[in-house]
C-alpha cells in the first residue's frame, strides 16, 4: 500500500522581475512527497531547487518573486490560497526548513537561546519562559550538542560551522514538524561533519516520523539518504524515480550525464571523466523548448519547439524527453 501523500506540487511556475524583465526560474515543476519518506531534489546551481523550497514556505522575496500559477497542496490544502495568518500557522510548525548558510540564517546579534525560544513564542505562546528555555536546551541536546546550556548563551559567531548547522536543525525541529525541507544542509562543512549532519537528520526523521525534502547537488548524498529523487534542470523537472531505479535505469539525457560524470572504482586510473558539454544557460536566455536541448547529445527538431511532457517509464518513474518517444 502506497504511503499517504502529504505534499503535492503541481505545475508550479515562479518568475522574478529583474531590471524590468520577467525571468522564469521554475517552469511547470511538480512532484509528490509521501509521509515518512525522504525525497531528494538534485541538480546544478540555479536549476530552481531552492526557489521551489522557498515557494513551499511562502518565503519568496517580495515584490521581485511571483508564483504565477500552479498549486502546492499540503494535506490536501493549497498553501497558495491560504491567507497570511494561515501560512504563518503552518510555516515553522508543520513545515520547517533548514537554510543553506547557517551563518547568514542565524541572527548574529542575538544569542542562540533567544533565537530558538522565538519558535516556542510564536507557536506555543502558552509556555512559560522557563519551559521555553528547557525545551530549547532539550532540542540542542537532541541534535548532539554536549553542553546545551552553555550554547544557549553564545552568539552564532562563537560556534563552528557544524555547531551552527546543529542549532539550525534544532530550531527547525523544535515544533516537531511533519515535513522538514533541508536546503543543502552540508554546504561549506568538511566531509566528516557532513556525514554527521546527514546521519543526525536521518535519525531524527525516524524518531519524529516526519518526511524530509533533501535539496542537494551531490548524487552521492541522494544515493545514501533518499527513497525517491527529483532531477531538475533549468527550472524544469527532468526525471523522477525511486532512487535505486534512477541509478540503475536513468532515462533523461541530463540524468545520464550526471551519473556518468561520477568517478568509479572500476574506471581507468587518471582517465578523463565524461562531462556534459556546454554551460547552463542563464535564466534570461533559456531555450524556447526543452531547456536542456542546447547541451543534449540526442536533441532533435521537436526539442527546440516545446517543452516535453513527463512520460511514464515504469511505476513511479517519469522522464520528460522527446527521445523516449517514437520519432
Amino acid at each position: 500500500m502506497k504511503p499517504e501523500t502529504i505534499l503535492r506540487i503541481k505545475d508550479l511556475v515562479v518568475s522574478f522581475t529583474i531590471e524590468g524583465r520577467r525571468v522564469v526560474a521554475v517552469d511547470h515543476a511538480g512532484f509528490e512527497l509521501c509521509r515518512g519518506e525522504t525525497l531528494g531534489v538534485v541538480g546544478e546551481s540555479g536549476c530552481g531547487k531552492s526557489v521551489t523550497a522557498l515557494s513551499v514556505m511562502g518565503l519568496l522575496p517580495i515584490p521581485a518573486g511571483t508564483i504565477e500559477s500552479g498549486s502546492i497542496e499540503f494535506m490536501g490544502e493549497d498553501l497558495l490560497k491560504l491567507p497570511k495568518e494561515g501560512m504563518q500557522a503552518i510555516r515553522g510548525k508543520r513545515i520547517s526548513m533548514i537554510f543553506q548558510e547557517p551563518m547568514t540564517a542565524l541572527n548574529p546579534v542575538h544569542r542562540v537561546g533567544k533565537q530558538i525560544r522565538e519558535v516556542y513564542q510564536l507557536h506555543f505562546p502558552s509556555l512559560s519562559n522557563g519551559q521555553m528555555i528547557r525545551e530549547a536546551a532539550g532540542m540542542l541536546a537532541k541534535v548532539g550538542i554536549a553542553d546545551p546550556e552553555k550554547v544557549l548563551n553564545t552568539y552564532p559567531h562563537q560556534l563552528s560551522g557544524g555547531m551552527r548547522q546543529r542549532v539550525m536543525i534544532a530550531m527547525a525541529l523544535a515544533a516537531k514538524p511533519e515535513i522538514l525541507i533541508a536546503d543543502e544542509p552540508t554546504t561549506a562543512l568538511d566531509v566528516t561533519v557532513q556525514a554527521q549532519i546527514l546521519d543526525l537528520i536521518k535519525s531524527l526523521q525516524k524518531e519524529m516520523s516526519m518526511a524530509v525534502v533533501l535539496i542537494t547537488h551531490d548524487l552521492g548524498v541522494i544515493a545514501e539518504n533518499c527513497d525517491h529523487a527529483v532531477v531538475m534542470y533549468g527550472g524544469q523537472v527532468a526525471e523522477t524515480a525511486p532512487v535505486r531505479e534512477l541509478f540503475s535505469n536513468p532515462c533523461h539525457p541530463y540524468t545520464k550525464g550526471l551519473l556518468s560524470s561520477i568517478p568509479g572504482l572500476s574506471g581507468t586510473p587518471k582517465s578523463v571523466l565524461p562531462t556534459i558539454r556546454g554551460m547552463v544557460p542563464s535564466l534570461e536566455d533559456m531555450p524556447q523548448g526543452c531547456r536542456f536541448s542546447t547541451r543534449c547529445p540526442v536533441a532533435f527538431e521537436p526539442c527546440n519547439l516545446a517543452s516535453p511532457q513527463k512520460r511514464k517509464q515504469k511505476s513511479g518513474h517519469f522522464a520528460a524527453c522527446y527521445d523516449l518517444e517514437e520519432r
